[in-house]
């Protein structure tokens, strides 16, 4: 069988296996995938999912290093950036987000983990745009919409985060946090 067949169905067989949470197996092909063809980044990312779900840190930041060497991904820049936000490396973590999302404006473990940093470190006014951005690509996902009035309530912009509830309960008229968050900002 050749290498990149082989590759391929190892893979697999290890985002199967992860899909069905079991990370022994998972891990197994995956690190079959690495050796039958070294080359591809995604059998480092799967490992180092497999590392994230044991809660062994320090081996899966190894894991998604070595997938950014072969290729930077969004993926490989948020899995680095998760696990600098955990050992507390917020300042690093925030600007990795950042150019994960600059990759990919829909990778939503960045943006969520961005809106998340934002709050934390008050720097709600830096991640606006990139919510921005992403409703532009898909206007219905309320959770970004709701998100991004709370950050426009937190800048004082009220009329501007009214609009954005508003637009949310015309979709959406059952959101309960939405209507929560409407009623608090009443003048």
């Amino acid at each position: 069988m050749s290498g990149h067949l082989d590759y391929e169905i190892n893979k697999e067989l290890g985002e199967c296996y992860l899909f069905m949470g079991e990370l022994d197996k998972a891990e197994e092909y995956y690190k079959k995938a690495v050796s039958s063809n070294g080359v591809h980044p995604d059998p480092y990312i799967g490992l180092a999912t497999v590392a994230v779900q044991r809660g062994d840190l320090d081996d899966a930041l190894v894991m998604y290093q070595k997938a950014h060497k072969i290729e930077p991904s969004d993926k490989s820049l948020s899995g680095i950036a998760l696990i600098k936000m955990e050992n507390g490396e917020k300042e690093n973590a925030f600007a990795m987000f950042v150019e994960a999302i600059r990759m990919n404006p829909e990778n939503m473990v960045a943006l969520f983990s961005l809106i998340k940093l934002g709050h934390e470190m008050d720097r709600v006014a830096e991640i606006v745009p990139f919510l921005r951005d992403y409703l532009e690509i898909n206007p219905a996902k309320h959770e970004v919409r709701y998100s991004l009035a709370g950050c426009l309530i937190c800048m004082d912009q009220k009329d501007a985060a009214r609009e954005h509830l508003e637009k949310i309960l015309e979709m959406s008229p059952d959101f309960e946090a939405a209507k929560e968050m409407i009623e608090a900002i009443r003048p």
